[in-house]
């Protein structure tokens, strides 16, 4: 959520906040209009708070009239009737100031995140950046075949019979695969722990609403999740949403900053108006792992740490030996909450593409204004809310798929990436 008080603060020091807020929805491709809207109800707001203290003042002056005509033995009567009239008048113009304010802070929750002024501008994913490409895409003697070819030759993949247990985009993963699957989430889990000082979690893997609109999902995204009837429980979209809640309304230690978690969990999307793309195979599921990366950090430390968190997801798939691609977003491609973004995108031969697997993102404070998660600085001053981060290290399922694909041979057998063969069980192939 966007600082009001921020948008509302005169030009200072040459920079005016609400201008350049107001270009960063421009670059984003977003309309204007809810921001100038909410302008102006805050402008209605400070009016009648205004006029509600002059009105005040008066009461004040008329009470103090009404005692000393009291003292004297004269009629207040009339006095008493205005003081009366007043303490309505004032109740009215409090009230009208609340039900503004709530309008306000319910389209605060409809903007995006102000983009970091590193931000490329762009409309579409075709103005990204690219940062930095990492290994050769893989070249084979023979034509490359996609995963769920390959999945389905060997037998380790059936979306026929899950698509007859649950409906389309959902796979059960069978022998090698769901071994692999299971081998992929230990390996994340155990390097991010290990090499790069993660505190291991298991979420929840349902949550409320309140945990959905403190993440930013909610009320924007609403008819991306599963919701469960009856209920203010829903199946969570990704790890991001109950680790970043895991704080909420509470204020930390500045000597506790940073705290960083990897998290693994089921993630479940009803991928609303995703119609018609990636049909076919593992790429967009209803149902799919992830171990995700979380860390709350001091505002001064946000961008250092969002290039190592990103390197941290870059490291898995070094370790796996797939070529990949770091990508820089522009403000048209960015998500919704998010400052800054990187996406990783692993070269997928059969495809002959890169895709992404991981985003990683800072969010700046636009979360912890959502969730209410502060920090207390060690000099004793106001608590300052925290700058959240996240991203994907890595989508479990995008990297059996990048494995399949890129370690294919060409009898119809995959090998097993050495950094993972300890984890199959000293298996080199499948």
């Amino acid at each position: 959520m966007i600082d009001l008080k921020q948008l509302e603060r005169k030009a200072e020091n040459g920079q005016n906040y609400y201008e350049d807020y107001k270009q960063g929805l421009i670059n984003r491709g977003a309309s204007t209009e809810v921001l100038e809207k909410i302008m102006s109800l805050g402008a209605k707001r400070r009016e009648a708070l205004t006029q509600a203290e002059t009105e005040k003042a008066k009461q004040n002056k008329l009470s103090a009239e009404v005692g000393k005509l009291k003292r004297e033995g004269g009629d207040a009567s009339a006095v008493l009737a205005e003081v009366e009239q007043l303490k309505q008048k004032v109740k009215d113009l409090e009230q009208n100031a609340t039900a503004v304010d709530a309008e306000v802070q319910e389209l605060l929750m409809t903007i995006p995140n102000k983009p970091h002024s590193s931000v490329p501008v762009g409309k579409s994913e075709h103005d990204n950046k690219i940062v930095a490409v990492v290994g050769e895409p893989t070249k084979f003697s023979f034509k490359a075949k996609e995963h769920f070819e390959i999945g389905e030759k060997l037998g380790i993949i059936d979306f026929d019979r899950a698509g007859k247990t649950t409906g389309a985009r959902f796979t059960f993963l069978k022998g090698a695969a769901a071994q692999m699957e299971r081998a992929l989430i230990q390996f994340m889990m155990d390097v991010q722990s290990t090499q790069h000082g993660y505190t291991e979690m298991i979420p929840p893997f349902i949550v409320n609403s309140k945990s959905l609109t403190g993440t930013g999902q909610f009320p924007k995204f609403k008819e991306d999740v599963f919701h469960l009837d009856n209920t203010d429980y829903y199946l969570i979209p990704t790890a991001e949403v109950p680790v970043t809640n895991y704080y909420n309304d509470e204020t930390l230690n500045e000597a506790d900053l940073p705290q960083s978690f990897c998290a693994y969990s089921p993630c479940f999307r009803s991928e609303a108006g995703s119609y018609g793309k990636d049909t076919k195979g593992l790429i967009r599921q209803h149902q799919f792992n992830k171990v995700e990366l979380m860390t709350f950090c001091h505002p001064s430390q946000s961008y250092e740490v969002h290039e190592q968190l990103t390197s941290h997801a870059e490291k898995i798939l070094q370790l796996l030996e797939l070529p990949y691609r770091k990508m820089l977003l522009c403000t048209g491609d960015m998500g919704f909450g998010s400052a800054k973004t990187y996406d990783l995108e692993v070269w997928l031969p059969g495809q002959n593409a890169y895709r992404e697997i991981s985003s990683c993102s800072n969010f700046e404070d636009f979360q912890a204004r959502r969730a209410n998660i502060r920090f207390k600085p060690k000099d004793g001053g106001k608590p300052q809310f925290v700058h959240t981060l996240n991203g994907s290290g890595l989508a479990v399922g995008r990297t059996l798929v990048a494995i399949l694909e890129n370690y294919q041979r060409e009898d119809g057998s995959v090998a097993i990436p050495k950094a993972l063969q300890n984890y199959m069980g000293g298996k080199t192939e499948m």
